[in-house]
């Protein structure tokens, strides 16, 4: 605790001491309900004044004339992300605080005035005072565009570079606003500026607010931000991107737990579109993965063997979204691009572990289906080995696994593309028996 936030404490200890005396000594008989206790005010350490704050306002003070009302003063510095002790402004003009620092030469006061307010105009975070919290947001702003971008080829690794650099941004203005020193002791560079700590020494700390699952995910991106930063990879996208994706949620819903919902990002990165459609082989692509580089999987397999059941299945550590279109008797009903489905809901029971689930979905009679087989080199495939096949998987039963349905279509059962699939796969595994 530094000198200045014990002496605020100290003085509101003193303030609600002397509360509670006055309400003694104001009881009303001992049958009377006691009076309530006053509420306590924490302020965060954070809460104070930068060295370069005190020395504006000792300019200030040193001026006069606009600057003789301490109210007035203190008005340049408070901001959405920081509330300031009113008394400090005064406690400064006295030198009970802050005597040792120096009234600024120069007109280091009118460059001050002349850019002020010097604010986001997006949000109205001060650029200087608050230039940890608009760099995080601005780096994940970047990093979100560069995954989305159209031609980019190594999306992946771009967008890790660049959400770890937000992250560490985010957690050292959280560390600041909580007063926490995070600064390496006794470490600087080769020019000898400070040394900060690394996201991984951030998420280390027993206070850091990225907790649980959420670590989890920023310790995974790092694993693989290590294998790639010296060694060429192919396209991972398609692997990782659930855990990219929870990234991008967590530091959202961080963001504005912590300090505000009005510094969310959903306002700046709507929905992204794009000019594909999920066909039965980008679905397979996706399933298999298959060209994801061995020192990569490796690196996966081994860092999720450590974690737990209860992290590994987190949103949190990697979000899953089923993708379900909407059948809508209502115009305009079935417009909205996701639908996110309640966990342990009939919906949510109903789409399982598919991803991918067409609403008006191809409908084939057993005789197309026979004929499927046939086209495909297994012409000994016929309608009686059809039906042998359907009642020995109970493909028409209660758990059919969606492969057909009954009654929708020309009053007789009908199979699915699924069903088609699996009767193909059948042929192949019986080998020249239909051949």
């Amino acid at each position: 605790m530094d000198v200045e936030q014990g002496a605020v404490e100290e003085q509101a200890l003193l303030e609600v001491k002397a509360m509670d005396h006055a309400a003694d000594a104001l009881a009303p008989a001992d049958d009377q309900p006691p009076a309530a206790e006053p509420r306590k005010i924490i302020r965060r350490k954070g809460n104070t004044l930068d060295k370069w704050e005190v020395e504006i306002v000792k300019a200030m003070i040193n001026r006069g004339g606009d600057f003789t009302n301490d109210q007035d003063i203190l008005a340049y510095f408070t901001r959405p992300t920081r509330s300031i002790n009113h008394r400090l402004i005064g406690q400064i003009r006295s030198e009970d605080k802050h005597k040792a620092v120096k009234v600024p030469s120069g007109d280091v006061l009118d460059d001050f005035l002349a850019t002020w307010p010097d604010i986001d105009p997006e949000t109205g975070l001060s650029v200087r005072g608050d230039e940890l919290l608009i760099k995080a947001r601005e780096a994940m702003i970047a990093a979100v565009h560069n995954f989305n971008s159209a031609g980019l080829t190594f999306r992946s690794e771009l967008f890790i570079v660049t959400a770890v650099i937000a992250w560490t941004y985010l957690l050292h203005a959280w560390f600041k606003r909580e007063g926490i020193d995070y600064r390496y002791a006794g470490e600087t560079t080769k020019e000898g500026a400070d040394r900060y700590w690394e996201l991984g020494h951030c998420l280390k700390q027993g206070k850091c607010p990225a907790k649980g699952a959420v670590a989890k995910n920023l310790q995974f991106l790092l694993e693989i931000r290590h294998e790639i930063e010296h060694r060429s990879t192919n396209r991972i996208d398609d692997a990782i991107g659930a855990k990219l994706q929870a990234c991008c949620i967590n530091f959202n819903h961080l963001l504005k737990a912590e300090f505000g919902p009005q510094f969310g990002l959903e306002k700046r990165l709507p929905i992204a579109l794009q000019f594909v459609s999920f066909g039965a082989d980008q679905r397979s692509i996706l399933k298999k993965a298959s060209n994801l580089p061995p020192h990569l999987a490796t690196c996966i397999e081994t860092f999720e063997k450590e974690l737990k059941d209860e992290d590994f299945n987190d949103p949190a550590y990697r979000l899953k979204v089923a993708f379900v279109p909407i059948s809508a008797k209502r115009p305009g009903a079935a417009d909205t691009a996701i639908e996110f489905v309640n966990a342990g809901s009939e919906t949510a029971e109903e789409v399982g572990k598919v991803i991918f689930k067409e609403i008006d979905r191809t409908r084939f009679l057993t005789a197309e289906v026979v004929k499927k087989a046939q086209d495909a080199g297994f012409p000994k495939f016929t309608t009686h080995k059809h039906s042998q096949l359907w009642k020995k998987l109970d493909a028409k039963g209660k758990g059919n696994k969606g492969y057909g349905s009954e009654g929708d279509y020309k009053n007789s059962w009908v199979w699915f593309e699924k069903w088609v699939e699996r009767v193909l796969a059948h042929c192949e595994e019986e080998g020249n028996t239909y051949r």
